[in-house]
């Protein structure tokens, strides 16, 4: 007889974004930040290391491409699509819907740890709803979902993300030691600080 499959927890790594305040023609996700490694594909290394990735890119291009190539599966939003957060995760849920649940990862926070990454899905599989890292009484990024909250999710409009869902639902916070949680780029003075740690 065989076992039933494992459950299955993907992450979605949101990379569709505009980065209107990054001061580039070519934007923030494509810009060097570690070795060779562009912003986005920092931060999808570091989920790759506890999971499987989805990545959700407006475009074909040399972004999708450097996500493929560093191991993660490439979801394109369709052309006439709004570029908004919200769109960006309904894609993916999509593609994904099937999943026990979803950490929801921001292509522009390259500098979450994996262990972090690890332990909001293992407060997933131990039976959260949501789940979300914290430290010193503070919340971060990435977010994880249970299946309970597909029907939500995919509701979701606009670019304040999951944010109502987790002033709904009860949350269990996931003590870590990882200022990248809260560490995002979005300027260029962003990208050169954070360069350095």
């Amino acid at each position: 007889m065989t076992a039933p499959p494992a459950p299955r927890y993907t992450a979605i790594l949101l990379a569709a974004g505009r980065g209107s305040r990054f001061d580039a023609d070519e934007g923030k996700l494509v810009q060097r930040f570690s070795g060779a490694d562009t912003v986005a594909v920092a931060a999808a290394r570091a989920c790759l290391a506890a999971m499987p990735v989805l990545a959700v890119v407006a475009e074909e291009g040399s972004l999708a491409q450097a996500l493929r190539d560093c191991g993660c599966d490439v979801a394109i939003l369709d052309a006439g699509a709004a570029r908004e957060m919200s769109a960006s995760l309904r894609h993916g849920l999509q593609q994904r819907g099937q999943d026990h649940g979803w950490l929801v990862a921001l292509a522009d926070m390259p500098l979450v740890r994996p262990a972090t990454i690890a332990a909001v899905v293992a407060a997933l599989q131990a039976g959260a709803d949501i789940a979300v890292p914290a430290m010193e009484g503070r919340r971060g990024h990435p977010v994880g979902f249970s299946r309970r909250h597909l029907d939500e999710l995919l509701a979701l409009r606009g670019d304040r993300g999951a944010r109502a869902l987790l002033q709904a639902h009860p949350v269990r916070e996931v003590e870590v030691d990882d200022p990248g949680i809260f560490a995002d780029i979005d300027t260029r003075e962003d990208l050169e600080r954070l360069r350095g740690r």
